[in-house]
C-alpha cells in the first residue's frame, strides 16, 4: 500500500451530497478483484454521455462537459472536496480503488458512510472529515481560484490552504500508522513473519500429522 505522510494537489469539488459508491464505480465494471484498472470508469454515470459498459474502450467515449473532473482547470486533481454522507450504498471496496487508481490520494467532506470510510484507510486513500462551515469555505475558494491547491499533512493532521490556513483533522491513532507507513491488512501480517515461521517450524515438530497432506 502507498504512504501517506503529506500531499499537495488539485483539488476538485464535487458538489454534492450522498454520493453513493455505485455512482463512484457502477456495478457493471465490478469484473475484478485486482485494485488497479477501475480509474477509466470512476463516475463512470457522470463523466461520460454514454452508458459505459464493461470492457468498453473509454478513450473514444463522449465527455460530459459539466462534470468537474472533466473541466481543464481541474485536470490532474489528487484531491476531492466532497458534501455530506460521502461514499454511502454497498460495500464495494471497487469504490476506493477506483478513486486510487484515478489518481486521488484524499477526500474532504463533512460525512462519510462508515464502511467506505474504512475501505479508504485499507486502501492508503485519507478520508477526512471537516465542519461544514469549513469546507463550504473550502468550496467558495476552491471555484473563486483557478489552479487551487491544498496541501494535507497526515503527520500534523491538518489541511492547509493556498493563503496559510490551517484546519485540524482528527485520526484514528492506528489507522494513522498504517497510511504513514504503507500498512495494509497484509503488511501488518508480515510484520510478524518471523514469528508465525517459528510457530509453524514448531508446529511441524509437534504435531507432524498436521502436514501430512501439505507436502
Amino acid at each position: 500500500m502507498k504512504k501517506f505522510t503529506s500531499h499537495t494537489g488539485i483539488t476538485a469539488p464535487l458538489d454534492r451530497a450522498n454520493v453513493d459508491t455505485d455512482m463512484i464505480i457502477p456495478k457493471q465494471f465490478l469484473k475484478s478483484i485486482k485494485r488497479s484498472g477501475f480509474g477509466p470508469n470512476l463516475f463512470d454515470e457522470l463523466r461520460y454521455m454514454d452508458e459505459g459498459q464493461p470492457d468498453q474502450d473509454c478513450s473514444g467515449r463522449p465527455l460530459n462537459p459539466d462534470f468537474v473532473l472533466n473541466q481543464a482547470r481541474y485536470q490532474g486533481a489528487s484531491i476531492m472536496l466532497a458534501r455530506e454522507n460521502f461514499g454511502c450504498g454497498s460495500s464495494r471496496e471497487h469504490a476506493p480503488w477506483a478513486l486510487d487508481d484515478f489518481g486521488i490520494r484524499c477526500v474532504i467532506a463533512p460525512s462519510f458512510a462508515d464502511i467506505f470510510y474504512n475501505n479508504c484507510f485499507k486502501n492508503g486513500l485519507l478520508p477526512i472529515v471537516l465542519d461544514e462551515a469549513q469546507v463550504d469555505q473550502l468550496f467558495k475558494e476552491v471555484e473563486a481560484e483557478q489552479g487551487y491547491q491544498l496541501t494535507v499533512d497526515l503527520e500534523r493532521q491538518v489541511v492547509v490552504t493556498p493563503s496559510g490556513t490551517e484546519f485540524a483533522f482528527d485520526v484514528d491513532a492506528f489507522r494513522k500508522h498504517c497510511l504513514l507507513n504503507g500498512l495494509d491488512d497484509i503488511g501488518l501480517t508480515l510484520q510478524q513473519a518471523d514469528d508465525i515461521k517459528a510457530y509453524e517450524t514448531r508446529r511441524r515438530q509437534e504435531a507432524p500429522w498436521l502436514f501430512d497432506a501439505i507436502k
